[in-house]
C-alpha cells in the first residue's frame, strides 16, 4: 500500500548513506506499526508500507545475497 500521510521528520536514512544527500532509501515506523520505505530524493511519490516481518525478511535476503 502507498502512503502519503507520513511525518517528514520521522524518516531515517541508512548509516551507509552519504551526508551529502546521496540517493538512498529511507524508512520509518508508522503509528500503526508498519514499516514505511521511501525514496529520499522524491518523497512526494509516497512510501510503500510493509508489516515488520516482511521488511525484516527483505533486509535479511539482501544481506545474504550481498555476501555471495
Amino acid at each position: 500500500m502507498m502512503r502519503h500521510d507520513l511525518p517528514w521528520d520521522k524518516w531515517q536514512k541508512s548509516s551507509y548513506s552519504p551526508d551529502n544527500g546521496g540517493q538512498c532509501v529511507e524508512q520509518q515506523l508508522t503509528a500503526d506499526g508498519l514499516v514505511a520505505v521511501s525514496d529520499s530524493k522524491n518523497r512526494d511519490l509516497g512510501a510503500h508500507t510493509f508489516v515488520p516481518s516482511q521488511w525484516q525478511a527483505f533486509v535479511a535476503a539482501v544481506r545474504d545475497d550481498s555476501l555471495a
